[in-house]
């Protein structure tokens, strides 16, 4: 596949890109477990565009030409702690520089587990990243995608809910009035950006689990949402990158779930750089560590060899 260069790639990524995306909506009409609130999204821009309060979750989609497109898709879930979207920071930006790598970036506005406009506040993200997922694998063959290649990429709390999303999911309901519940929620493969995966451990970030779980968390609830507890020799590959300096989500967190991933014979990669602390995205100031989208090309391409 044709890769360009790391100093072209930069300046594609720093510029504004005119690549054309379209939004969609989620789901058809209100979507499962809202109920009505006062709450109003709301969208703060400043140095990163910060997305909190979502009422209507959407995936927008970026699509590379169509003769450079290689068929894989990715949903990107934008991180914050689950309080709020690092909207292009962690999403938009990643989906341009997938389009150039030929790849379809595709990124989800989730919901966020607030208590006012959520019937049950945990159940809304993975809801979310399901449907997008099998979203995606409906309008494949019109978006230029193969249906067995879309995978899911998380960042910080975003990891989270993406490797929840590759532990917990479903083959579809055949049953149900709605063609696109019909579909598979396994993403064909997982990237995960210094995740938070456990809330078992000292790793735990508390910000994410306090806003995922609340305070009155069940053990329970605990163990369904440690991403490492659910592994099974169904959980997709898997590519890990995370810095030993982060601060914010130990690396022990990726360092569990690749060992849980390795046990049960799981395609996986990990790279872990010495510094660079936490919420870097493309990292494209931190010297050699922005080689990390080289390395997640290298290992996307060996996918398909494989």
């Amino acid at each position: 596949m044709f890769r360009l260069p790391l100093a072209l790639l930069a300046l594609i990524s720093l510029q504004t890109v005119a690549t054309a995306a379209t939004v969609y909506p989620l789901w058809d009409g209100t979507p499962p477990n809202h109920q009505a609130s006062d709450l109003k999204e709301e969208t703060v821009e400043s140095n990163i565009i910060r997305i909190s309060k979502v009422q209507d979750p959407s995936i927008e989609v970026y699509l590379p030409a169509q003769r450079n497109a290689n068929g894989q898709a990715v949903v990107i879930c934008p991180g914050g702690g689950y309080g709020i979207l690092a909207y292009d920071w962690e999403g938009t930006e990643i989906a341009k520089w997938f389009n150039s790598q030929g790849i379809a970036g595709i990124v989800l506005k989730y919901r966020l587990p607030e208590d006012a406009s959520n019937v049950v506040p945990h159940l809304s993200p993975l809801m979310d990243a399901q449907r997008a997922l099998r979203m995606v694998r409906h309008n494949a063959a019109e978006w230029n995608i193969d249906p067995a290649k879309i995978g899911i990429m998380g960042f910080s709390a975003g990891g989270h809910l993406a490797s929840t999303a590759g532990t917990h999911f479903d083959a579809g309901n055949p049953a149900s009035t709605d063609p696109i519940e019909h579909l598979s929620s396994r993403p064909d493969f997982m990237i995960l950006m210094y995740p938070v995966v456990s809330f078992e451990t000292a790793s735990t970030y508390r910000g994410s689990r306090r806003n995922l779980l609340g305070e009155q968390d069940s053990p329970e609830l605990v163990a369904k949402y440690s991403a490492e507890k659910n592994v099974t020799p169904e959980t997709p590959p898997t590519f890990f990158i995370h810095a030993a300096d982060d601060k914010s989500v130990p690396v022990q967190n990726s360092i569990d779930l690749y060992t849980a991933l390795i046990a049960q014979g799981i395609p996986t990669e990990m790279h872990l750089y010495p510094t660079g602390g936490h919420g870097f995205g493309l990292a494209l100031d931190k010297g050699h560590l922005a080689g990390w989208t080289d390395r997640c090309i290298d290992w996307l391409e060996s996918l398909d060899v494989d």
